[in-house]
This record gives structure tokens, C-alpha cells and sequence, in this order.
């Protein structure tokens, strides 16, 4: 991922449940999602961030995008949250 540091800094919500919370709130500026997730997931929280106008970033695998949230375990999808 290219913007790691901003991740790190950016206030997020990570997993699932927060992700699609965040959206449904209407308080995700964007969503990243992990292409290796598990599909069910990800075709809900696309299809909610397309309902919402959110902007969907994909990240080639779920290590990178826990790696880029500065936790050691994989992420299927991360919300940046508006400030």
C-alpha cells in the first residue's frame, strides 16, 4: 500500500462490523477492502459504501491492510472515519 503512514494516522475503524457501522452512520469517508477477503463480506460493504457514496479502495491482501493500520493481524476492510 502506498499510503501506510496514513493509515496509521488517520482515525479508523477496522473489521467488519465497525466498517459497515461506520457507513451505515454516514460517518466512513473511505473504505478500504481487502481483495483476498471473503467475498460475502465484501460484496456487502461495496454494495453499502455504493448506496452511501463512499469511495471503495481495494488492497491486495488482508496482512498489507492490517500491516498499513499499524496491527498485527489481517483486515478485511477499514473505514476512515470523517473528523
Amino acid at each position: 500500500m502506498s499510503n501506510d503512514k496514513g493509515l496509521r494516522d488517520a482515525p479508523v475503524k477496522i473489521g467488519t462490523k465497525q466498517t459497515m457501522r461506520m457507513v451505515e452512520l454516514g460517518r466512513a469517508e473511505e473504505v478500504y477492502v481487502a481483495e483476498n477477503a471473503d467475498p460475502r463480506l465484501t460484496s456487502k460493504i461495496v454494495a453499502l459504501c455504493n448506496q452511501h457514496a463512499v469511495k471503495v479502495t481495494y488492497v491486495d491482501t488482508m496482512a498489507n491492510l492490517g500491516e498499513a493500520c499499524g496491527i498485527e493481524v489481517g483486515a478485511a476492510m477499514v473505514a476512515i472515519v470523517k473528523p
